[in-house]
């Protein structure tokens, strides 16, 4: 149990950065590589949502910073949550299954939305909450002293959450800071432009959006297999019954484009481009061609992913694959 609420509170606050501390990315994995930013502080003071850059990628009334993990097999395998700066542990919560949040679990967690968490007084009203721990993993107790990069757990699926993430939350005499953008309060033009004060030790970049990760199959693959992380595959027969290439990916917008395309030993096979219709926290496509009579030619293949934005490159990837 927690020896000192970790709600969700506070404001956001204004200019509150002066003598602030630095903060320490807060996760033990590759930004861009093996974990991603979903979503950002809530900088619209009304019922809408929007990020310190005035994008979509937040929701209403979000008070932090996620940090999350490409599938359920990441997770598992282990990545710690790290504490982003030197303090006192002031709670703890373990305990909590990892499962995905429905809204019939509501009642049953009472008040407990964080999930498995810890909290850290960094001193002069400072004070880091991290959220949705996995069970069991919270590696600190109410009273240790942590220093900066100190494991305190791993990331999980606990509490009110759909994916597996950190939720960090940056409050300074129990108001919202925003380590990405420290002295606003709220969206405006100006402050969509910048510069933005980080908070962060080593500037952390705004990602508007990205894949996730893209992979091969035999068949289009159920949402819920490439969230998990079981679809996908590095090798398939020549018989296969079809040849897919699918992308999970994030941060959409309305008009973004993204091409799937599948080149093999004989030079291009698939090419295919779906224009989005809306934003959209996470998403994914698929695309490809049943097998030929006689099968695939054996050798190696290559996907190749691209989301496109206002007519450039937001980002892209290429998966190879053996046909055996």
């Amino acid at each position: 149990m927690l020896t000192r609420s970790i709600a969700l509170i506070g404001a956001l606050a204004a200019y509150p950065a002066a003598g602030a501390p630095t903060f320490s990315t807060p996760v033990d994995c590759e930004l861009g590589t093996s974990c991603f930013v979903q979503n950002y502080v809530d900088h619209d003071p009304g019922p809408g949502h929007q990020d310190h850059s005035c994008g979509p990628l937040s929701y209403d009334g979000h008070k932090g910073t996620d940090f999350a993990l490409p599938s359920l097999l990441a997770m598992q395998e282990g990545v710690d949550v790290l504490a982003a700066a030197d303090g006192i542990v002031t709670g703890t919560r373990d305990g909590m299954a990892d499962r995905l949040f429905r809204v019939e679990n509501s009642p049953a967690l009472n008040g407990r939305d964080c999930g498995n968490g810890v909290v850290v007084d960094h001193g002069d009203g400072w004070v880091t909450q991290y959220c949705h721990m996995k069970q069991d993993s919270v590696a600190v107790a109410q009273g240790d002293r942590v220093r900066r990069g100190q494991p305190l757990g791993e990331i999980g699926l606990s509490g009110r959450t759909q994916f597996p993430h950190l939720h960090i939350s940056v409050r300074h005499n129990d108001q919202v800071v925003d380590p990405y953008s420290a002295d606003t309060s709220g969206p405006s033009p100006d402050q969509c432009k910048g510069p933005h004060r980080s908070l962060w030790e080593a500037p952390l970049a705004y990602v508007p959006g990205g894949l996730i990760r893209a992979g091969f199959d035999v068949t289009i693959p159920t949402y819920e297999d490439v969230k998990s992380g079981i679809a996908g595959r590095a090798e398939i027969p020549s018989q296969a019954k079809a040849l897919v290439l699918f992308a999970y990916a994030y941060g959409s917008r309305a008009n973004d484009i993204l091409e799937l395309r599948i080149s093999g030993p004989e030079g291009e096979i698939f090419s295919h481009a779906v224009t989005l219709e809306k934003a959209q926290a996470q998403y994914f496509r698929a695309g490809g061609k049943r097998t030929p009579m006689g099968g695939w030619p054996k050798g190696a293949y290559l996907g190749h992913v691209r989301i496109l934005r206002d007519g450039k490159v937001l980002d892209h990837s290429e998966v190879p694959l053996t046909i055996q």
